[in-house]
């Protein structure tokens, strides 16, 4: 029986390792692992990331897609883009919500109120994008990944890894080609509407490139550094705060378990020494 759990183990490896170079004549490109300040055991959103990034979601992806779970007011919470109660206010009254009880059925949006949907229903949705229902921002982060062969994934549960959405999302939003490329698979072909994504299964995207170099303008930094203004940098501040939108909570969390894992250790340590103690004087 051990000697069968052996083979079976070892012919699990062998295909595993079988399938990387069958992945690579596929000719599937490899999602690079970006360097996310909230990545790892002690990583912590980046303030500023977190307030260029909600500027690019606001001017270019609002306009179609929603963020239905994020209220206004957690914009202004700790460990998020850190606007003040006042600055949040004043963005929530330039938008508009539904509500039955108000005079023509709608009103100008408080703190507590979610981030209006850009569309009535599902229906206008897709009226108004050729077909294509555009996603709902509020957990696409934590919805999306990357796929890692056997057996490199089973060093994510070491290292922590977390970061795949960030890590798809910013190399979809850097991933169109203004024609299909040579590398596209034989015979491929794009419909009426669609865009070529080295990223997007199937290589087929109903969405227009959202981004380009200069269609954000960033203000200078209250310690006067400018952030370039490039597609790369666009993509990873929309990609972190889509990460912050899916899990507000992540730096508290990580904080959390450290001080778990702390105490477990502590509470090991104890136990080990109360046993020593008890059984100093028995025979064994």
């Amino acid at each position: 029986m051990f000697k069968t759990k052996i083979v079976i183990a070892a012919a699990a490896i062998a295909m595993g390792l079988a399938s990387l170079p069958a992945q690579a004549a596929e000719g599937v490109p490899h999602i690079e692992r970006e360097n996310w300040s909230f990545a790892g055991i002690f990583g912590t959103y980046d303030q500023n990331q977190l307030q260029r990034g909600f500027q690019v979601f606001r001017e270019v992806c609002a306009s179609c897609h929603g963020a239905r779970l994020m209220a206004f007011r957690n914009l202004s919470e700790p460990g998020g883009p850190g606007f003040t109660e006042a600055q949040v206010k004043a963005l929530a009254a330039e938008y508009e919500v539904e509500d039955p009880t108000a005079d023509g059925g709608t009103r100008p949006a408080v703190a507590a109120d979610r981030w209006p949907d850009p569309f009535a229903d599902d229906q206008e949705a897709r009226d108004a994008n050729g077909g294509s229902l555009p996603p709902d921002f509020s957990v696409l982060a934590k919805a999306r990944g990357v796929s890692d062969p056997f057996p490199t994934w089973v060093f994510n549960y070491f290292t922590g890894y977390q970061e795949g959405g960030a890590d798809y999302i910013h190399a979809l939003l850097t991933g169109y080609h203004d024609e299909v490329p040579e590398t596209a698979p034989e015979g491929f072909e794009l419909g009426d509407g669609q865009y070529y994504n080295d990223y997007f299964p199937g290589h087929a995207i109903g969405m227009a490139p959202p981004l380009a170099e200069g269609s954000v303008t960033y203000e200078p930094g209250e310690d006067g550094v400018t952030v370039p203004e490039t597609l790369d940098q666009y993509s990873r501040d929309v990609s972190a705060f889509m990460m912050w939108v899916a899990e507000p909570h992540l730096v508290s969390r990580k904080q959390t378990g450290f001080v778990v894992l702390l105490f477990l250790v502590l509470f090991a340590g104890l136990m080990y020494a109360t046993k020593r103690k008890l059984w100093a004087g028995i025979e064994h």
